[in-house]
């Protein structure tokens, strides 16, 4: 029977982690393990460094990426959402973000992640046409637009899986519950703007540091 070979970078990373695992080397190597196709693998190593290292971004997006590929979306948003918080700049935690939102019909919070990527590259054509497009159907028309099935699985055709619904029929189903949901959005979505605000703060102080 023969023995299943892996790409080269595997073994490199693994021997590093195993002389040394409390190194950050985990993040690279739960990657290789997503590539080759050991999600889970990936995922239990890159848990196992965040014990660690419960603050390193690289091992967040590692893992993140992985839960993606598991379509465990909510578990993405739950960890990423401090990261493009405190790193809004960085793009691939805003398309997890965004696109794991999108999946779990949570329109506004991936509106505003994917706003938050043309923010960050205005020069991202397929972006701009997705905002414009969430845009047009969740506020220009006065609808929402709504998961029909509540499992997190890719779709072939995104239109399929959604419905829309008057904004006004969907707040008289249960006006309270509708109303604290607004709020919540919107006090996202702000945070979101007050932290782009900080870190770029941040940056420039830095910058006038240097000079």
């Amino acid at each position: 029977m023969s023995k299943t070979r892996y790409h080269p970078l595997i073994y490199s990373y693994l021997k590093k982690y195993q002389e040394d695992p409390a190194s950050r080397v985990f993040a690279p190597l739960a990657e290789a393990y997503r590539k080759a196709g050991l999600v889970e693998e990936a995922i239990d190593i890159a848990r196992e460094g965040l014990r660690i290292h419960p603050n390193f971004v690289g091992g967040r997006v590692a893992l993140a990426r992985a839960l993606f590929d598991k379509k465990r979306f909510a578990e993405v948003v739950e960890e990423l959402r401090p990261v493009v918080q405190d790193v809004p700049d960085n793009l691939v935690a805003q398309r997890l973000v965004a696109e794991s939102c999108l999946m779990l019909g949570q329109v506004a919070e991936a509106l505003g992640a994917f706003k938050m990527l043309l923010y960050f590259s205005p020069e991202d054509l397929e972006t701009a046409q997705l905002v414009k497009e969430l845009e047009d159907q969740a506020y220009e028309r006065g609808t929402l637009v709504l998961r029909t099935d509540s499992r997190p699985e890719p779709i072939s055709d995104v239109a399929d899986a959604f419905q829309e619904k008057s904004l006004q029929a969907a707040i008289e189903e249960d006006p309270e519950y509708r109303k604290a949901e607004w709020i919540r959005r919107i006090e996202l979505l702000q945070g979101l703007l007050q932290g782009v605000e900080r870190y770029r703060s941040r940056r420039a102080s830095k910058v006038d540091t240097i000079r």
